[in-house]
């Protein structure tokens, strides 16, 4: 890839209370994974769901055994979901991770040839039978493998994606009567958003560079809009964190390597959409592909999701910090 400094210049950030470092506080136990159970393994129940493209759930949706994971019911779940050796450079100890890899990522037994997406969610919020509230101060780490530039799939555009979900109180649609009588209204209510961070890829045979080009792409900024962050100057393992902090404000942050985040580590705080969040519900995953019926998605692998509060409300569901320890 192209070399450059990684740097936050030219980030659009907003006016923020201190930022919290992802992996701050307490980890809360029961909920994530560190795939080194070596039956751990994914029940996927397939049509998977693509309700996002044709409003079709196709229930039953796939879990894993351990309870921990489950098919997103808007997008589905990725087509190889599997416990793999955990590549070399990972965490100390680590001696399994999650191969997460799709290639029919729209409308099942359907080729598109548009680019769609696969979700892999935590089980969090159901865990824990709450939600999170953002004066706990949340936040989520993982560590991704990226495999070698020549392995990626053969296409511009992203590639992978680690996500939130959070609620927030905001106007929304709510429907009323059947039939003709059918009306829709705005109201405030509960809304659900995802911010987070997605693997961006410039295929140089597309583009026409030099080099191939990689980055993080940041969801979102106020108006809603997706923004370039920090350039991908390097493969093999990154760690990722998103944090929430009481005023709402997501913050996100990025490193080479497995080390835990620190500050140097900061990318940008942003009010998604204009949200200001009000309460947690999980994280997630996506993979990305051409949908085209013969391209596999590129080959991430990730390893020791985890969740934290810097303020917990509820002592017997969390843990002391342990830095990267098993």
């Amino acid at each position: 890839m192209a070399i450059a400094s990684f740097t936050t210049t030219g980030l659009e950030t907003a006016n923020a209370q201190r930022a919290v470092v992802p992996g701050t506080g307490t980890e809360i136990v029961g909920v994530a994974d560190d795939f080194e159970d070596p039956n751990w393994n994914y029940i996927p129940r397939n049509p998977k769901s693509t309700e996002d493209i044709d409003e079709n759930q196709r229930a039953p949706m796939g879990r894993s055994t351990n309870g921990r994971w489950y098919e997103g019911i808007k997008r589905g779940h990725p087509d190889i979901v599997k416990r793999v050796a955990t590549p070399p450079g990972g965490i100390e100890g680590s001696t399994g991770a999650l191969l997460l890899k799709s290639m029919n990522t729209g409308i099942p037994g359907q080729v598109s040839r548009v680019m769609h997406q696969d979700d892999f969610v935590a089980n969090v919020q159901y865990r824990l039978k709450r939600t999170i509230k953002v004066s706990e101060a949340p936040s989520v780490t993982t560590r991704v493998f990226m495999p070698p530039v020549a392995e990626w799939e053969n296409r511009s555009g992203p590639h992978f994606g680690f996500r939130l979900a959070l609620e927030t109180t905001a106007m929304v649609d709510k429907e009323s009567g059947i039939g003709i009588f059918k009306r829709t209204k705005k109201e405030m209510g509960n809304e659900v958003y995802w911010p987070g961070m997605f693997i961006e890829f410039e295929n140089k045979s597309q583009t026409g560079k030099e080099n191939d080009y990689a980055y993080l792409r940041i969801r979102s900024n106020r108006r809603g809009g997706d923004f370039r962050g920090p350039q991908i100057t390097t493969t093999g393992w990154w760690t990722l964190g998103m944090s929430v902090t009481p005023d709402g404000m997501v913050h996100y942050y990025a490193k080479p390597g497995v080390e835990d985040l620190n500050e140097d580590d900061y990318i940008t705080s942003q009010f998604p959409y204009d949200y200001r969040c009000e309460r947690f519900r999980t994280f997630f995953y996506n993979t990305c592909s051409a949908d085209d019926g013969k391209r596999w998605s590129t080959a991430f692998i990730v390893d020791d999701p985890k969740v934290f509060v810097l303020r917990p409300i509820s002592r017997p569901q969390v843990a002391n910090r342990k830095r990267n320890r098993r």
